[in-house]
């Protein structure tokens, strides 16, 4: 048994270094390679997809899993690592073994392109020039999801990529909860005398800018020995190992908060990174499962945390010290009146935190439609407007401020949105949670000190890595099933309060 173990290990070092080479040439894609570099970075890609999967699915992996199934067990014991190894090299490679290799290299291959044209087209604003690849990627998306298998809904095959155990029923019960809920109080809001947010609407030099995150990434404990911040088109955070966590942002001379809240939410999915433990790291025990899980990560830095009075207390005076000019005579009650401004917005990245789940509510269903063949590619951009006018009231101008603002579905990434708004949900959960086990935190933030939080979701969350998906997590953590019910009286009682209504 401990030859299996130490034989299986070794092949799933060999695939797990052939992932971070595919995301090192990922990240370089989007940060500092040439223009002219696509063709060969697809081809690069997607030899490097194909030899992971290859290695992963090779028949010997299933011999051994057969060999330890003894080992693992039912698994209960979370501090069992080799068990828990064993479980999860299981789920994966069953899964795995249903996709056929060329599939595989083809749909890397795909993205890869799909990726650089998504690029050239959002700066064009014509989505004419990715149509070809994304009706490309739908027809490789469904045929995905057909040998993954499914019961109910095509799309389940996909959501369970991102997160396992959901299904789209669920999802669909979850945003239907919220709607009822938020979208009385947009309206609300909406009614409401709007925040002066101007003086954020100004020059504010991109050095200073950086300068100011760098020093916040710091406070909240971003190793940048283990991690570094570089800019791209479109903010994203990396891993190719716990000691190794790449994040970019996206600064604009025009719009601070923009560029702030950005590296704030990848510094979120960055500290998770770093947080997973040393044991894990090269194992499936550390890759993802549940992206909501890492998008409350990120939304907590970001929203709970990064957009609260309290952090600004301490952080609006050193803001102010780099911007004088830009901030004289801004106190604190209009500054975070201000950062928390709702407004519909076409930009879903840039979207006000009470407004952005209506953009989630709008991919899923484009995404839904598309994979159950209810709608045309050529069609999308049409009904991506006429989604954004029902939930959010407004029209985009040009398909740069609307179908192509996001670059998920050009990277393949199809069940993917939904876990967005379960990582709100869940930020505001966990968050309640830290504060019940330490109810100290709040204090500590107002006085820039974020220790504690950031030790307590190392040892609640991050130590489990890919162990629990979300529902499990979150029973452990809380005791409890996951519950949209802290997360909207958060945004009622906030919002209420900045509207005063």
């Amino acid at each position: 048994m401990g030859d299996a173990l130490r034989e299986l290990r070794e092949i799933i070092a060999d695939v797990a270094a052939l992932r971070a080479a595919d995301a090192v040439l990922g990240w370089d894609q989007e940060t500092y390679m040439p223009a002219g570099g696509a063709a060969a970075r697809a081809r690069h890609r997607a030899a490097l997809a194909r030899m992971a999967h290859e290695r992963f699915t090779a028949p010997r992996v299933g011999e051994l899993l057969d060999a330890l199934r003894d080992r693992e067990g039912n698994a209960p014991d979370l501090e069992d690592l080799d068990a828990q190894l064993v479980r999860r090299t299981r789920i994966l490679y069953e899964r795995a073994r249903r996709l056929p290799p060329n599939l595989v290299q083809e749909l890397a291959h795909a993205s890869a392109l799909a990726v650089d044209a998504w690029r050239d087209a959002r700066q064009a604003a014509d989505f004419r020039r990715l149509a070809p690849h994304l009706e490309r990627l739908v027809a490789l998306t469904i045929e995905k999801a057909e040998h993954l298998g499914y019961q109910d809904d095509i799309y389940d095959a996909l959501l369970d990529e991102y997160e396992p155990g959901m299904t789209t029923a669920e999802v669909e019960q979850l945003f239907a909860g919220l709607k009822a809920r938020l979208v009385p109080l947009v309206q609300a809001v909406a009614g409401a005398p709007q925040v002066d947010d101007a003086f954020l609407r100004q020059p504010f030099d991109p050095q200073q800018q950086w300068a100011f995150g760098m020093d916040v990434l710091r406070a909240i404990g971003f190793d940048l020995v283990r991690g570094r911040q570089d800019q791209s088109a479109h903010p994203f955070t990396t891993s190719f190992s716990q000691s190794d966590v790449r994040i970019t942002t996206r600064l604009r001379a025009d719009d601070w908060a923009s560029g702030f809240f950005a590296t704030l939410h990848e510094a979120g999915h960055g500290l998770h990174a770093q947080g997973i433990p040393p044991a894990l790291d090269g194992t499936p025990l550390a890759w993802e499962t549940s992206l909501g899980v890492s998008e409350s990560q990120s939304r907590l830095w970001e929203n709970v945390v990064g957009r609260s009075r309290g952090f600004w207390e301490f952080w609006l005076p050193q803001l102010a010290e780099r911007f004088p000019q830009q901030l004289a005579g801004v106190d604190l009650d209009r500054f975070y009146r201000a950062i928390n401004r709702v407004e519909p917005s076409f930009i879903r990245v840039e979207a006000d935190e009470l407004t952005y789940n209506l953009h989630i509510f709008v991919r899923f269903e484009l995404e839904r439609a598309l994979v159950a063949r209810r709608l045309e590619v050529r069609d999308l951009p049409a009904a991506w407007n006429a989604k954004m006018e029902e939930y959010l009231g407004i029209v985009p101008g040009n398909d740069a401020e609307g179908v192509l603002q996001d670059i998920h579905w050009s990277m393949g990434a199809w069940g993917y949105f939904p876990t967005y708004t379960l990582g709100n949900v869940l930020s505001v959960q966990y968050f309640a949670q830290a504060v019940r086990e330490h109810p100290e935190i709040p204090a500590e933030i107002r006085q820039g000190r974020f220790d504690t939080l950031r030790v307590w979701t190392q040892e609640r969350i991050h130590r489990w890595g890919a162990m629990l998906n979300a529902a499990e997590l979150t029973r452990h953590i809380t005791g409890g099933p996951l519950d949209s019910g802290p997360y909207v009286q958060y945004l009622e009682e906030k919002y209420r309060e900045i509207y005063r209504l």
